[in-house]
Order: structure tokens, then sequence, then C-alpha cells
């Protein structure tokens, strides 16, 4: 049995505009345009109540007990890394009977580039159900409140918790020594992680062998990678300082934004 949902009245907490990273969707500084399929719904609500629901279906029943405490009190969309580029991102704050906030991340999944021009098709229709499955196979323990549903628009989501206190090394202070440990520990966890969830490592082990032949190639690879970067920033650089590409500085945005 799915937990009640509802908005919750009378609270204090809500998401602060910050743009153009963070913006309410029917707000004065929202980056969606007047045409945007979203906007015809006219308020946030409708925009996740349905998706919500959804998402809470796909969760083990413990989970749902947990969020049966909270309830809906504001959205925002979030602006998404380089990685995400051209797809949805929201925010979205629950509160509880004792006024403490709670933050879920709902982002877009797209099809996986495995099934474009090969005909190859997944395990599962639905990409944000691919991705959820895809990260609790390759994670020891995987966030607590992952699951996933359909927005507005037919679009694939997957939910997770926003801001779970998880660390982050701080690389830019290792020097040489710590820093070759740490991508020898980075490389064996992933090592792990794969040959655990695709079931294939004695192939693989055996596909690279003792020779230096496959660790040789990927580094040759990561180099003219990483060559590749500079020389698209540079473009990207160069662009912007001859007007070809129009840029705002984030003072000269949030100045248009405002009027």
């Amino acid at each position: 049995m799915l937990p009640k949902i509802g908005i919750h009245e009378g609270a204090a907490w809500t998401i602060r505009d910050a743009p153009p990273a963070v913006f309410h969707l029917f707000g004065p500084a929202s980056l969606l345009t007047a045409d945007d399929d979203w906007l015809r719904l006219g308020k946030w609500e409708a925009v996740v109540e349905r998706m919500y629901r959804k998402y809470l279906s796909t969760l083990t029943g413990d989970r749902r007990a947990i969020l049966g405490d909270f309830a809906m009190q504001d959205l925002a969309f979030k602006v998404v890394g380089v990685g995400s580029v051209g797809t949805r991102c929201l925010i979205l704050l629950l509160v509880d009977d004792h006024d403490k906030p709670l933050f879920l991340q709902i982002k877009e999944a797209r099809p996986s580039v495995l099934t474009r021009g090969r005909g190859r098709k997944s395990l599962y229709p639905h990409d944000g159900r691919r991705v959820v499955e895809g990260q609790k196979r390759l994670q020891s323990a995987s966030d607590l409140f992952l699951g996933w549903s359909n927005g507005p628009s037919g679009r694939h989501f997957y939910f997770r918790q926003l801001r779970d206190m998880k660390v982050s090394a701080t690389i830019e202070t290792y020097d040489s020594s710590l820093l070759v440990r740490y991508a020898a520990t980075c490389g064996e966890v992933l090592a792990r992680a794969h040959a655990k969830s695709g079931g294939r490592a004695p192939e693989i082990s055996g596909y690279i062998g003792k020779s230096d032949a496959v660790p040789a190639a990927m580094v040759r690879y990561a180099k003219v990678y990483a060559e590749q970067v500079e020389r698209d920033f540079d473009a990207f650089r160069a662009a912007c300082q001859s007007g070809d590409l129009p840029v705002l500085t984030d003072e000269a945005f949030l100045l248009d934004v405002s009027i």
C-alpha cells in the first residue's frame, strides 16, 4: 500500500532560486521557454504528483514507509552537469510532521548509447529503471531511495536522495605518490564493480592476460582524450572571446532574469 501523498501545509521550507543553476518552473526566474510542454501544466504539483506516486510503487515497503512520513513542499529545476546536458533534473523538497526537510533529486534518463544504431535492446524498457538497476549492481550499498518513474510527456526519470552526505576526495591536495595510490584504488573498485555486475570476470581477466598491452593501450587512449579536451576548450574559449558564441557573465545573467 502506498503512503498518503499530499502537499505539506504551513511549513516554512522552500527552495531558493539561484539562477541559472536552480529555478522554479513557474516563477519569474524560470528558464523554460513559453512553448515548453511543462509550462502548460500551470503548477508544479501537476508536474510531479503522478510521477511521485509511480516512483513510490518501485520502492520496497520499508522505504515507502519512511517517505510516508513526508509530504511534498516545493519543486525546482536544477541545471545538470556537462554529462547530462539537455536532460531535465528536478529537486523535490519533502517535509515531515516535525518540519524536517528531505530532498530528492529527479533526473531524466535517456536511452543507452549501446542501443543506438547497433540493434541491441536493453533488458529494461524503462530507462529510469535501467539506470537504477545498473547502480544497484555496481554499488555495494546503493542510495536508499533509488527508484524510477515516468514524467509529463512520457519522459523517463529516476529518483535518488540529493546531498546524501557522501564524501569526496580532495585530489588537488594530494602529492604524486598519494595520487597514484588513489588512482589504483579507484581502478580496483571500478574493476570489482564491473566484474560483479557483468558476471564475466574470468573472461575479462583471460583477455587482459599478464602483459602490459591492455594497460598501455588504455593509457594511450586517456592521453589522447585529455589532449582532445584541451583542444575543444581552447576552441570554445576562442569562440567566446571573438563573439562567435554569445556569453553572459553571472552578474549580467541575473540582471537579465530580474528585469
